[in-house]
């Protein structure tokens, strides 16, 4: 089966500052994170380094072959690492650049024009950037500001990632913005917030037949259910009887969600359930992102038995 992680993030240093707050690594994979140190990495992560290489150690072992590379504002302007990474491993990673978004304070978010945005998407499209990812959940602003650069995009053949808030307005706007960009290829983040009371709007936009929905921290939002997530799983079988399996793609929001349970168990549970067919899981788990992202030349990773089997 081939996997693909359509949902994760990569940091050399984690350094932002959101609303007027900084957000910064302490130590033994703990950031200080809105006034409160949390675990934002595994313990044994103690540089408090998201590096490509400690990824690819977890892909190969869970025998992933291929992952998306979004960003956060809460880890601050990562497009500098990832063009890098882009650079060394062009067959394992698909990047995503983030423009200048939520990366300061409101008022100077607000300063940030629909003009300022389109250059910044053109911007990172010269950097090589195949893709754009923005984490919506987090930026306040007008969603009429985003089609210039959706535009842009659609005629670049990029690939726009979004991230959207529980709000029935902003949601139903997202939808009018698609309906101006039928060739644009969409992805929706975290699953539409499969937990909150306007998740199946966001399900329903993929619909559209540019617009797929991934599953990047499905795990966190079930994290006080807490392994296998029979509710995760049957909120994967609700979606795709909404818009069919073939819209939807798996993702693990790595590395944050496996302070909590290991990657392989951020797919496994999906492997585990009896609510979808083996092809079902096999289109959700990496088939529909193989098509979707345009992967190539993944490579075939053989099972490594643990020594404590």
């Amino acid at each position: 089966m081939t996997i693909i992680d359509a949902h994760s993030h990569l940091w050399r240093r984690q350094s932002a500052v959101v609303d007027g707050q900084q957000i910064y690594t302490t130590k033994n994979g703990r950031s200080m994170f809105f006034g409160q140190e949390v675990q934002m990495l595994p313990p044994f992560m103690i540089e408090g380094e998201n590096t490509a290489e400690i990824f690819l150690a977890n892909m190969d072992y869970a025998q992933v072959g291929g992952a998306v590379v979004v960003q956060e504002v809460i880890d601050g302007m990562q497009n500098d690492y990832l063009m890098v990474t882009a650079r060394t491993y062009p067959d394992r990673f698909f990047m995503c650049g983030l423009p200048r978004l939520g990366l300061e304070s409101k008022e100077a978010e607000q300063k940030i024009t629909a003009e300022d945005l389109l250059m910044d998407v053109d911007t990172l499209r010269y950097l090589k950037f195949k893709g754009v990812a923005i984490p919506g959940h987090r930026v306040n602003r007008k969603m009429e500001d985003f089609l210039p650069a959706m535009k842009y995009m659609e005629e670049k053949e990029m690939i726009f990632s979004m991230c959207l808030p529980d709000d029935e307005r902003r949601i139903a706007d997202f939808g009018e913005l698609i309906k101006e960009c039928p060739n644009l290829k969409i992805a929706i983040g975290h699953f539409g917030l499969a937990t909150t009371k306007n998740w199946k709007n966001q399900i329903l936009l993929a619909r559209n037949p540019n617009v797929y929905i991934e599953s990047g921290g499905i795990t966190w939002l079930y994290n006080s259910e807490f392994y296998p997530y029979p509710s995760a799983v049957k909120a994967i079988r609700e979606a795709a009887d909404l818009v069919g399996i073939d819209k939807l793609m798996w993702g693990s929001d790595y590395p944050r969600t496996i302070c909590a349970i290991t990657y392989k168990m951020s797919y496994d549970f999906v492997i585990k359930s009896n609510l979808l067919t083996d092809d079902e899981k096999a289109a959700f788990l990496g088939e529909n992102a193989v098509k979707f992202y345009g992967f190539k030349n993944l490579p075939v990773l053989e099972y490594v038995k643990n020594m404590s089997e």
